[in-house]
């Protein structure tokens, strides 16, 4: 009530009436004033309203930049996708895209669109392909102990030298189509239709494990 009795108003301007023992002393002080208050005819800066333009000042650039937090940079898109991975791989159309080499350590690649996307000699321990489409992907050389491919569509995949040591293939899984010359299946939990088909095509040595591709698939 204090602040409202020392304003007045017009058809035209809103009038403070600070004391002037208040007022700046400073010339140039005067261009942060908000509002044209008048006192005796002369033009001054009410204290009080260069108080408060400060503040909203301040309020309106921690606002700012708040909201700048949550804006996401088209560059950075991809980022966060698992502990150790430099993208969001879950729900993405990837086709093509190049992880080669890469460490991708429980990387979420669930129900991504992942067609002949370059996955050569990455670490992929634990990853989850969980209904992911890996048509025509290159698995080669990688480590997919413990990886989940539950649902998946691995069709003409290249696996070669691959070890699956432990990996999750339940489901409508699908190898139709794949490499898999030295890929290891130690442990892996196959349907026995697939097992059936990959016995047929199953050849060579795992490079890494020692393992033939035909042991671990406990065919006849």
């Amino acid at each position: 009530m204090a602040i409202l009795s020392n304003v007045s108003f017009s058809r035209s301007n809103v009038y403070l009436k600070p004391s002037l023992s208040h007022l700046p002393s400073s010339p140039s002080s005067r261009h942060h004033c908000l509002i044209r208050c008048s006192l005796e005819g002369k033009e001054v800066v009410s204290p009080l309203v260069w108080s408060l333009g400060e503040e909203v000042s301040k309020r309106s650039l921690l606002a700012l930049v708040s909201a700048s937090l949550f804006v996401v940079d088209p560059a950075l898109a991809f980022k966060g996708g698992g502990p150790y991975g430099q993208g969001v791989t879950r729900g993405q159309d990837l086709s093509g895209k190049d992880f080669s080499g890469q460490t991708l350590i429980r990387q979420d690649f669930k129900t991504s669109i992942l067609r002949q996307a370059n996955f050569k000699g990455a670490k992929l321990l634990g990853a989850s392909f969980f209904d992911a489409d890996l048509t025509g992907a290159d698995l080669s050389e990688t480590d997919l102990r413990g990886a989940d491919f539950s649902l998946a569509n691995v069709t003409k995949v290249n696996l070669t030298n691959a070890n699956l040591e432990g990996a999750t293939a339940t489901g409508n899984t699908s190898f139709k189509g794949s490499n898999i010359t030295g890929a290891d299946f130690t442990d892996v939990p196959l349907r026995d239709d697939q097992r059936e088909y990959l016995c047929k095509i199953a050849d060579g040595v795992n490079a890494t494990t020692g393992n033939a591709t035909r042991d671990t698939l406990l065919c006849n």
